[in-house]
């Protein structure tokens, strides 16, 4: 995907790992509207890209992803100024395992809103030019992080609903007894065939999952705060020894492994984690085929 002229729309953009993935949509070409709640941060942002890259390339609009009016209304405000929406990155997102239900409406909403609203000026049927969207996970979307079980739930969720909506059920078989078949065993046996969402529903949009190990950015401070972790606040060391072992990466190295999830059009679906030791796109077991599984008598 050439990203010359292209238009990108970046949640949580202010800083951090937001503010990365803006600065090399930038580098490559693209124009870049910033979306986050923290007004100061964002303006100041703008502030610089326009000495950087001239007023043109970007905007800035405050709103909060877990408001679907505010999302749906600076969507359209980008539509209108820029004519177009070709990438989006659901990157907004916060730890916070005492109000858990914020967690939740901004980690995992926020996603689903952001992508179903972007899907409505993206998608070819809709005279959308189609494109990619990146949602961003976390290690902790693979694998359990203990200390922050809500944060953890909203990331395995963001991986879930990214890769159903890039794939989904086309044909079913009919002709199965389920007398014959143990109840798992018929259960993916429906599954005779799948296909890209975007491809079945004349899309024309690629959605990618990214999960970066623990980055440098202000993210980190919260995974030592008792007022973010709350009754988990003792397990914090749990996240000190992951970092101490393996290190912290570089907002600039999780930029990169986002561009490939970017521009490699034969990405759809795909779930690339990066971590100290690089990057590489995780390989999930077939439904029904290759998952590992203990056998359990149920008599």
């Amino acid at each position: 995907m050439d990203l010359k002229e292209k238009v990108a729309v970046v949640t949580g953009a202010a800083q951090g790992l937001g503010r990365s993935f803006v600065e090399i949509l930038l580098k490559n070409g693209a124009k870049v509207a910033l979306i986050d709640v923290n007004k100061s941060l964002g303006e100041e942002l703008k502030s610089t890209l326009d000495q950087e890259h001239g007023r043109d390339r970007t905007e800035f609009h405050t709103a909060d992803v877990s408001s679907e009016e505010d999302f749906k209304g600076v969507l359209e405000k980008i539509v209108e100024t820029f004519g177009r929406i070709d990438i989006l990155c659901n990157n907004a997102g916060i730890v916070n395992e005492k109000h858990w239900e914020k967690t939740i409406a901004i980690n995992l909403g926020g996603v689903v809103r952001g992508t179903y609203l972007a899907l409505e000026h993206m998608k070819k049927e809709n005279s959308g030019n189609g494109g990619v969207i990146v949602n961003i996970s976390s290690i902790a979307g693979l694998g359990p992080l203990p200390l922050a079980p809500i944060y953890t739930a909203t990331k395995h969720g963001v991986v879930g609903f990214s890769r159903a909506m890039a794939v989904r059920i086309l044909h079913i078989k009919h002709s199965i007894s389920f007398v014959k078949e143990k109840a798992f065993d018929f259960y993916f046996s429906l599954i005779a065939h799948q296909q890209a969402v975007s491809t079945l529903a004349n899309y024309g949009v690629r959605i990618n999952t990214l999960c970066p190990w623990f980055v440098k950015t202000s993210l980190l401070s919260v995974m030592s705060s008792e007022e973010h972790l709350g009754s988990f606040f003792p397990l914090k060391g749990f996240a000190d020894t992951m970092m101490e072992n393996r290190g912290c990466l570089e907002a600039d190295v999780v930029a990169k492994a986002f561009l490939v999830l970017v521009k490699d059009e034969s990405k759809n679906g795909d779930v690339l984690m990066v971590d100290p030791e690089g990057a590489a796109f995780v390989s999930f077991p077939e439904p029904g085929k290759n998952m590992p599984s203990t056998p359990v008598s149920l008599q």
